[in-house]
């Protein structure tokens, strides 16, 4: 729309200084006759739009013309610019022009460049970055959506749920929706979710005020804890991967760790992971179940 455009443009007009109808048209991929089209229209709704044709022209804001930048402290400031660069890092939508504008308003207020972020893993494309644009769409406008869902126990099953919000936590993002097979609020992480479709359908729920992320994750109490041991050539991970009071050192120059987990398929796999530099210690039944896998791996691997 033309309007949402010619705002856009005084905010990156104000954020750049001086700018040329060329770089104008391109940015905003219209030609150069509507950027002076809409220059006009800006001069005519009483913005102070200077534009100097011919070398050495450009457009600019008259001087003196500014934002209110007092509402905010700079602290303040640094901290919104900060916000809208993990979404712009998310590739949350209209998170780039938001920049755009935010820059603006904070000019010589900001300093970006020491924080970069990028929710992608190494190695990864852009194909496989989280698709952030469709499922903010589908919770704000209530779309049922649908997908395949790999579980911890590698069992595949098709889910249709009513997304009502979504997480980032502990390294992933998660989907907090009512599933309509469970008929039950579960989370869901979207690494899982194959085939993910946002359907027409539209749902009237909202997640209930009182909700608590943490409760939701299952009843985590009731899990037995594991004592490991880490060879210290493994250290690197223990404190990527555990908190720093469940990691100890002890005299014998190994590192042992206490922790919670389910006994099921993926807390074995997980451990796999850590290959020949850790050791359950117990219980024995977790020691008994690692074992088992292991052996099923050493006979894919015998000879004949």
């Amino acid at each position: 729309m033309q309007i949402e455009r010619l705002v856009q443009m005084v905010f990156y007009i104000a954020g750049h200084g001086h700018v040329t109808a060329r770089e104008l048209s391109q940015f905003f991929n219209v030609s150069t006759r509507t950027v002076y089209r809409d220059i006009d229209t800006l001069t005519l709704a009483g913005i102070p739009v200077l534009s100097v044709r011919g070398s050495g022209g450009g457009i600019s804001l008259m001087d003196g013309y500014t934002i209110d930048r007092s509402l905010l402290s700079q602290e303040e400031r640094r901290s919104v610019y900060q916000g809208l660069q993990i979404l712009q890092a998310a590739k949350y939508p209209n998170a780039e022009m938001a920049l755009h504008k935010i820059g603006a308003i904070f000019t010589n207020a900001l300093e970006a460049e020491w924080l970069d972020v990028d929710f992608s893993h190494w190695g990864s494309d852009e194909k496989e970055r989280i698709k952030i644009s469709d499922l903010q769409h589908a919770i704000v406008n209530k779309h049922i959506i649908a997908f395949q869902y790999v579980n911890s126990e590698l069992r595949k099953s098709e889910r249709a749920i009513e997304p009502l919000r979504l997480v980032f936590k502990s390294h992933a993002w998660y989907i907090v929706g009512y599933c309509r097979s469970k008929e039950e609020i579960r989370i869901f992480r979207l690494s899982r979710m194959q085939r993910l479709q946002v359907l027409p359908e539209v749902f009237s729920r909202e997640l209930p005020p009182d909700y608590s992320l943490t409760p939701a994750c299952g009843g985590k109490c009731d899990f037995p804890f594991l004592k490991l041991r880490f060879s210290p050539e493994i250290v690197h991970r223990l404190y990527d991967e555990f908190r720093e009071d469940q990691v100890r050192l002890c005299e014998d120059g190994n590192y042992y760790v206490t922790a919670q987990y389910e006994l099921n398929t993926w807390t074995i796999h997980y451990l796999l992971s850590f290959g020949k530099y850790v050791e359950i210690v117990e219980p024995e039944a977790a020691r008994a179940m690692l074992r088992e896998r292991a052996a099923e791996i050493v006979k894919i691997y015998a000879e004949c």
